[in-house]
């Protein structure tokens, strides 16, 4: 027999839907006509009956064991439930569909035995690290393309290698510059101090690779300006070419970036946001200075951490 008790749910953008406590939101939401996609017919075999729960965590019952095996096999947010398995207990409950139609489907399950990375955005708190290459296009200049690209792959090798030491990620690459990203899997105190002993090895690793390598056999030397910041991002992936791409946006993203752009004009290769600068366990007593970034309204304090570009 079905429970008495009727709560309203919210799906956002589409209508409030009556369910009982004896009924599914997947159940509830096709009574109401919502055309809610359940490919498996609701026996938690895929999962396009996902759900975003915006508010009201607390007042759905917990993961079952259908769920949970399910959850094993995708990485999934603890604030995204399977519609066929999840019941309501109480109000308020806002929730939104994620998948709507085919194109919704190719995305969100087409890798669904396996998935390792959840490709619905989720907020977090990370260390954001921009770094770009300085005197590498007189180099360019002067080389041939063979040897420019030698370079700076052995550049990039360098880097990565430094950044994954420290438990980062290179995100994106562009010309001769780059950004990482710090603290995927730990607080952001051990994020910024990963990325700021990350910043220092790649100060002193390529040191070493200038005067053993590039001076030698290419009469050449190049720096790098290097800027930390801090903040909670969005970081989701997206599919370019057919393969997944971790993509984190959010204002402090911008602020790493111009943080970067501010050591040539600061003289200064390594700058790091007071923010980020709170959280380094092992930052060094360093000059402060308040600055203005291109296309953020507030000034930034920042710590001079490096020195002039030689």
């Amino acid at each position: 027999m079905e429970s008495d008790k009727i709560h309203q749910v919210n799906f956002l953008g589409e209508k409030m839907v009556p369910i009982s406590e004896d009924e599914t939101i997947l159940h509830a939401s096709l009574k109401a006509g919502i055309p809610h996609y359940h490919a498996c017919g609701g026996n938690a075999k895929c999962s396009t009956c996902r759900v975003l729960i915006l508010e009201g965590m607390e007042k759905l019952t917990p993961i079952n064991e259908k769920e949970h095996a399910l959850r094993q096999r995708i990485l999934l947010p603890q604030n995204v439930r399977l519609a066929c398995q999840t019941r309501v207990t109480g109000e308020p409950v806002l929730l939104k569909r994620i998948i709507r139609d085919k194109t919704d489907i190719h995305l969100y399950v087409h890798k669904i035995d396996g998935e390792d990375r959840q490709q619905i955005g989720i907020e977090k708190e990370l260390a954001l690290m921009f770094l770009d290459i300085r005197e590498f296009t007189p180099f360019m200049e002067k080389s041939m393309p063979f040897d420019v690209i030698h370079i700076i792959n052995r550049l990039y090798l360098l880097f990565e290698k430094v950044i994954k030491r420290f438990k980062g990620a290179i995100i994106e690459t562009a010309g001769d510059g780059l950004y990482a990203a710090f603290g995927f899997d730990t607080s952001v105190i051990d994020a910024a101090t990963n990325a700021y002993r990350a910043a220092t090895n790649i100060f002193k690793e390529l040191q070493n690779f200038n005067k053993d390598y590039l001076i030698p056999y290419f009469s050449h030397s190049v720096n790098v300006g290097i800027g930390l910041h801090a903040g909670k991002v969005i970081m989701g992936s997206i599919e370019v070419n057919k393969r997944d791409q971790l993509k984190i946006m959010g204002l402090p993203v911008n602020i790493a970036a111009r943080l970067q752009a501010a050591t040539r004009e600061l003289n200064n290769n390594f700058i790091v946001s007071a923010y980020c600068y709170s959280f380094i366990k092992c930052a060094p007593v360093a000059e402060k200075v308040r600055i203005s970034l291109k296309g953020i309204s507030d000034g930034q304090e920042v710590y001079l951490l490096g020195g002039p570009f030689y």
